[in-house]
């Protein structure tokens, strides 16, 4: 693409744009490559790479964002850094060194740095870093080669027409097994999601509710997200389970709550039976930042939060506070902003 071709930045959606270059880096022999950029945008793989067969894979979600002086910085890609170290380990692939991680993403947008969209448009230049397992085996063992690439798509505000409470039903299906890989960023975890978001969407829901797999009495995702409520008494409280992908984003809104908005914070526990404690409800993950769940179908009621129509005050500064941090618009806490130089 031109550096002097116009895009419709209000236009895009969350959805695939070829940009110019991406990172690729080749595990072989016990140890990876320097890594390189490539203008191919397509992988040739063996026909018995692990990563098809067996699942051997697994992938993050960061962002790129243009401040108001022009600037570009990273939110925290330690921490994706740090979490795809804990999805290698779980699916047996080498894991990728936090320093190498980070470089791979400064080095994509630097590549496409008239990608990132202008600051004031909500728009954003996103990061999809993955690992999969390649090369020639057959049976279910972890592979002989890995790869590990980085690449980089621009992508519009997740809410369009401003942020708005969505209602959402609970799944009769499990997202994850106790004790399976429901804490690592695996797609099979997302493969298993399809079906039941499909159900609820039909339903005429946003997406669906995760209970824990071993008792169903606890809530634990929404959708592909992360699941917080504040209570009545003003505490902010989030679930806690070996089965949950932590997720940067609720752990940055923890932070938030307790030293920017001086609220409680609690990472526990939260039964589908206790609803009534929240007087505000939400789902946090890198795409929306937070999603507000107006209601919550179960057992047949709607169970309804602050509004379905109006997002709740405390949801409300938490995202705008952690949006402003993200474009540069207010002072992050030390450690979390990466520039881009």
């Amino acid at each position: 693409m031109s550096k002097n071709v116009s895009i419709d930045w209000s236009s895009l959606s969350f959805s695939y744009t070829k940009t110019d270059l991406r990172y690729v880096s080749i595990w072989k022999d016990g140890k990876w490559d320097e890594g390189k950029l490539t203008e191919d945008n397509m992988i040739t793989i063996s026909e018995a790479s692990t990563a098809i067969h067996y699942g051997q894979q697994c992938f993050e979600g960061l962002k790129a964002y243009r401040t108001p002086n022009g600037d570009v910085q990273l939110f925290r890609p330690d921490e994706n850094a740090k979490r795809m170290i804990q999805s290698c380990n779980r699916v047996m692939m080498p894991e990728v060194p936090v320093e190498k991680f980070i470089d791979a993403c400064m080095q994509v947008v630097k590549a496409n740095l008239h990608w990132v969209p202008p600051y004031g448009t909500g728009a954003t230049l996103y990061l999809r870093p993955y690992v999969i397992g390649i090369g020639h085996n057959l049976g279910v063992k972890s592979a002989p080669e890995f790869m590990f690439g980085v690449f980089a798509v621009p992508v519009g505000p997740y809410f369009k027409g401003g942020m708005a409470p969505v209602n959402f039903t609970i799944a009769d299906m499990d997202r994850a097994a106790p004790h399976g890989t429901g804490a690592a960023k695996v797609g099979g975890n997302y493969a298993g999601s399809m079906l039941p978001n499909y159900e609820a969407k039909k339903r005429g829901f946003a997406d669906c509710i995760y209970l824990d797999p071993a008792t169903h009495t606890k809530i634990e995702e929404v959708g592909a997200a992360n699941f917080f409520g504040i209570t009545s008494d003003g505490k902010f409280v989030t679930p806690i389970s070996p089965s949950i992908l932590p997720s940067i984003t609720k752990y940055s809104l923890m932070h938030l709550a307790k030293e920017y908005l001086k609220l409680s914070v609690e990472e526990r526990d939260c039964y589908i039976d206790n609803l009534d404690e929240f007087t505000e409800a939400g789902a946090c993950g890198t795409a929306a930042v937070i999603t507000p769940i107006g209601g919550i179908e179960y057992k047949g009621q709607l169970h309804v939060f602050h509004s379905e129509t109006e997002v709740g005050p405390v949801t409300k500064k938490l995202y705008d506070t952690l949006v402003g941090i993200q474009f540069g618009e207010i002072d992050a806490p030390k450690g979390w902003i990466y520039k881009v130089e």
